[in-house]
Protein backbone atom coordinates (compact mmCIF):
# COMPACT_ATOMS: atom_id res chain seq x y z
CA UNK A 1 0.00 0.00 0.00
CA UNK A 2 1.67 3.29 -1.60
CA UNK A 3 0.24 6.22 0.54
CA UNK A 4 0.95 9.88 0.02
CA UNK A 5 -0.24 12.46 2.60
CA UNK A 6 -1.18 15.76 0.91
CA UNK A 7 -2.07 18.83 2.60
CA UNK A 8 -5.39 20.80 1.24
CA UNK A 9 -5.19 24.26 1.60
CA UNK A 10 -8.28 25.45 -0.77
CA UNK A 11 -11.95 24.61 -0.18
CA UNK A 12 -12.13 22.92 -3.77
CA UNK A 13 -9.70 20.40 -2.49
CA UNK A 14 -11.10 19.75 0.88
CA UNK A 15 -14.57 19.68 -1.11
CA UNK A 16 -13.32 16.53 -3.32
CA UNK A 17 -12.60 14.64 0.12
CA UNK A 18 -16.42 14.84 1.41
CA UNK A 19 -16.93 11.17 0.94
CA UNK A 20 -13.95 10.62 3.58
CA UNK A 21 -15.56 13.32 5.98
CA UNK A 22 -19.29 11.89 5.53
CA UNK A 23 -17.63 8.79 7.52
CA UNK A 24 -17.27 11.26 10.61
CA UNK A 25 -20.60 12.69 9.83
CA UNK A 26 -22.93 11.02 7.41
CA UNK A 27 -25.77 13.53 6.47
CA UNK A 28 -23.48 16.49 6.02
CA UNK A 29 -24.40 17.78 2.62
CA UNK A 30 -21.82 19.90 0.01
CA UNK A 31 -24.02 23.00 1.01
CA UNK A 32 -22.96 23.26 4.64
CA UNK A 33 -19.38 21.85 4.27
CA UNK A 34 -19.02 24.65 1.92
CA UNK A 35 -19.77 27.22 3.99
CA UNK A 36 -18.56 26.26 6.93
CA UNK A 37 -15.33 25.77 4.82
CA UNK A 38 -15.63 29.03 3.74
CA UNK A 39 -15.70 30.58 7.19
CA UNK A 40 -12.80 28.31 8.27
CA UNK A 41 -10.13 28.46 5.64
CA UNK A 42 -9.63 32.20 6.19
CA UNK A 43 -8.93 31.78 9.75
CA UNK A 44 -6.02 29.34 9.08
CA UNK A 45 -7.29 26.30 8.72
CA UNK A 46 -6.10 23.73 6.29
CA UNK A 47 -6.51 19.66 5.72
CA UNK A 48 -4.27 16.86 5.85
CA UNK A 49 -5.39 14.44 3.76
CA UNK A 50 -4.07 10.72 3.74
CA UNK A 51 -4.02 9.24 -0.14
CA UNK A 52 -3.92 5.68 -1.42
CA UNK A 53 -3.28 6.26 -5.34
CA UNK A 54 -6.42 8.83 -6.19
CA UNK A 55 -8.34 7.49 -3.23
CA UNK A 56 -9.01 9.41 0.32
CA UNK A 57 -8.05 7.13 3.12
CA UNK A 58 -7.56 9.21 6.18
CA UNK A 59 -8.24 13.23 6.69
CA UNK A 60 -7.67 15.30 9.40
CA UNK A 61 -8.19 19.30 9.20
CA UNK A 62 -6.04 21.96 11.67
CA UNK A 63 -5.34 25.08 12.62
CA UNK A 64 -3.07 27.19 14.51
CA UNK A 65 -3.31 29.75 17.74
CA UNK A 66 -2.56 31.26 20.55
CA UNK A 67 -4.22 31.21 23.73
CA UNK A 68 -2.85 32.54 27.40
CA UNK A 69 -1.87 29.23 28.91
CA UNK A 70 -0.37 27.80 25.99
CA UNK A 71 1.16 30.06 23.78
CA UNK A 72 0.53 28.82 20.09
CA UNK A 73 -0.93 25.52 19.49
CA UNK A 74 -1.87 23.33 16.65
CA UNK A 75 -5.78 21.95 16.76
CA UNK A 76 -6.88 18.69 15.28
CA UNK A 77 -10.64 19.26 14.40
CA UNK A 78 -12.56 16.59 12.33
CA UNK A 79 -9.70 13.13 12.63
CA UNK A 80 -11.04 10.35 10.48
CA UNK A 81 -9.68 7.17 8.94
CA UNK A 82 -12.05 5.40 6.23
CA UNK A 83 -13.12 2.34 8.89
CA UNK A 84 -12.19 0.13 5.71
CA UNK A 85 -8.69 1.25 6.08
CA UNK A 86 -8.35 1.32 10.01
CA UNK A 87 -5.46 -0.61 11.73
CA UNK A 88 -3.17 0.12 8.84
CA UNK A 89 -1.01 3.10 10.59
CA UNK A 90 -2.89 5.73 8.44
CA UNK A 91 -3.91 7.77 12.22
CA UNK A 92 -0.33 7.60 13.33
CA UNK A 93 0.80 8.60 9.91
CA UNK A 94 -1.22 11.88 10.46
CA UNK A 95 -0.88 12.46 14.13
CA UNK A 96 2.97 12.13 13.17
CA UNK A 97 2.43 14.27 10.09
CA UNK A 98 0.62 16.52 12.73
CA UNK A 99 3.17 16.75 15.16
CA UNK A 100 6.02 17.59 13.25
CA UNK A 101 4.09 20.61 11.49
CA UNK A 102 2.91 21.85 14.93
CA UNK A 103 7.09 21.30 15.97
CA UNK A 104 7.91 23.72 12.62
CA UNK A 105 5.51 25.66 13.00
CA UNK A 106 6.82 26.66 16.72
CA UNK A 107 3.50 25.55 18.63
CA UNK A 108 4.12 24.55 22.24
CA UNK A 109 1.25 21.59 22.00
CA UNK A 110 -1.00 20.22 19.78
CA UNK A 111 -4.64 19.61 21.30
CA UNK A 112 -7.87 17.76 20.34
CA UNK A 113 -11.59 17.20 21.06
CA UNK A 114 -13.10 13.55 21.10
CA UNK A 115 -16.19 12.48 22.35
CA UNK A 116 -16.90 11.55 25.50
CA UNK A 117 -18.03 7.88 23.91
CA UNK A 118 -15.61 7.37 21.57
CA UNK A 119 -13.45 5.17 23.23
CA UNK A 120 -11.62 3.64 20.21
CA UNK A 121 -10.92 7.32 19.59
CA UNK A 122 -9.54 7.82 23.77
CA UNK A 123 -7.39 4.42 22.90
CA UNK A 124 -5.95 5.99 19.40
CA UNK A 125 -4.75 8.84 21.21
CA UNK A 126 -3.71 7.81 24.37
CA UNK A 127 -1.61 5.49 22.32
CA UNK A 128 -0.06 8.47 20.57
CA UNK A 129 0.70 10.50 23.15
CA UNK A 130 -2.09 12.40 24.01
CA UNK A 131 -3.55 12.74 27.53
CA UNK A 132 -6.53 14.35 28.92
CA UNK A 133 -6.09 18.45 30.07
CA UNK A 134 -9.39 19.06 31.41
CA UNK A 135 -12.58 19.06 30.52
CA UNK A 136 -14.43 20.47 27.08
CA UNK A 137 -18.04 22.51 28.07
CA UNK A 138 -20.45 22.49 25.50
CA UNK A 139 -23.85 24.39 26.02
CA UNK A 140 -26.20 23.48 22.67
CA UNK A 141 -28.02 26.86 21.78
CA UNK A 142 -29.60 25.53 18.69
CA UNK A 143 -29.47 21.32 18.10
CA UNK A 144 -30.59 22.13 14.16
CA UNK A 145 -27.67 23.48 13.42
CA UNK A 146 -25.30 20.38 14.76
CA UNK A 147 -23.52 18.49 11.95
CA UNK A 148 -23.45 15.99 14.01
Amino acid sequence: MKLQILELTTIPEMLAQIETMRFLYPNLTVEKYEAYLSEMVPRNYIQIGVFEEEQCVGITGCWTATKLWTGKYLEIDNFVVDPGQRSKGIGKLLTDYIEQKALDSDCSSIVLDAFTGNFAAHRFYYNQGYGPKGFHFVKILDETKLTH
